[in-house]
């Protein structure tokens, strides 16, 4: 039986409460307890937040589209809300990239999709991050399975699903070499995975196939390819910030990492190391962007954007 957004909030907070929390993403923080929200956005899409990525989803009358899962605990939550708003199972399930605060609640989501999709590096990015430790830590009493994408693609993939046009598409190496950006045509709505941090120093996964300078390239493409009322939504934001925004909020993605190319190129030429280029304690222009350590800060990204640019001099 289809909900409204209040009953939606009322099932999100009783089974948040119902439910033991544990913040694993990125492997670092203390426990905590997750708030959960579901959120309309327009002509039936909308997102979901808890713990970890932000999930996307489409319920109309003929399809349920679901972008990204988080973590087990707020990927139940999130499963129940979407089908009691729904009455039925999952069409689509998107990842839009390997990152386990994106993929690990694949394993709740999966008896209930059809088919789960991701660009064709995914499942290999997943399998090698899953891969133990050089050192192994003691094994977990019931290690989690690994649930990864039964459909893949190189460039482009899309389908109608009831009166919407959904389509993904892999615009080459950014936050990872493998993310995938959804896009609902007619709700003019566009999920980008971690190719947006809404105020935060974002995580550059090089080791992944990431690369700046193509993510400032493939923000640039989509700004100029997508309607001027496009609301994007983003993986992650910062504290008290949607994590919906527009073109101009897009575009401060583009310019973070201009700031970030311009300083540690002007390190290089001075002959900085790596360490003193990362040292750097705020990016003039950016000294309210949030961090997360020890991933998500701002010395990871200079260091990064040093390894990148050092790298292509090599080659030159």
């Amino acid at each position: 039986m289809p909900i409204n957004r209040r009953e939606f909030l009322i099932i999100s907070s009783a089974a948040v409460a119902a439910v033991p929390l544990r913040d694993a993403a990125f492997a670092q923080a203390p426990a905590q307890a997750a708030t959960t929200r579901f959120e309309a956005i327009r002509r039936n899409v909308g997102y979901f937040t808890g713990r970890g990525g932000t999930i996307g989803w489409l319920v109309n009358r003929d399809a349920v589209v679901v972008i990204d899962t988080q973590f087990p605990d707020t990927a139940k939550i999130c499963m129940e809300g979407v089908k009691q708003k729904s009455g039925r199972g999952i069409d689509l399930l998107f990842n839009t990239h390997h990152h386990g605060d994106h993929t690990s609640g694949n394993p709740i989501f999966r008896p209930e999709a059809t088919k789960i999709i991701a660009h064709t590096r995914v499942p290999e990015l997943q399998k090698q991050a899953a891969q133990p430790p050089p050192v192994a830590a003691p094994p977990a009493a019931h290690p989690a399975p690994l649930v990864v994408a039964d459909t893949t693609f190189d460039k482009v993939w899309s389908q109608q699903v009831g009166d919407e046009t959904v389509t993904a598409t892999h615009y080459g190496p950014g936050h990872t070499g493998g993310d995938a950006v959804i896009r609902f045509h007619t709700a003019n709505v566009v999920h980008l995975g971690d190719l947006l941090f809404h105020g935060r120093h974002p995580r550059v996964d090089r080791a992944a196939g990431a690369s700046i300078q193509n993510w400032m390239t493939t923000i640039e493409t989509i700004s100029r390819d997508m309607p001027a009322d496009t609301i994007y939504i983003a993986g992650h934001s910062k504290t008290d910030l949607p994590v919906t925004v527009g073109r101009t909020e897009l575009l401060r993605q583009r310019d973070y990492f201009d700031a970030v190319l311009s300083y540690v190129r002007r390190g290089i030429a001075e002959k900085q190391s790596k360490e003193q280029i990362s040292a750097l304690q705020a990016l003039t222009g950016f000294e309210d962007y949030q961090s997360s350590p020890p991933v998500l800060t701002l010395a990871g990204v200079l260091g990064v954007a040093y390894d990148e640019l050092t790298a292509v001099s090599h080659q030159l």
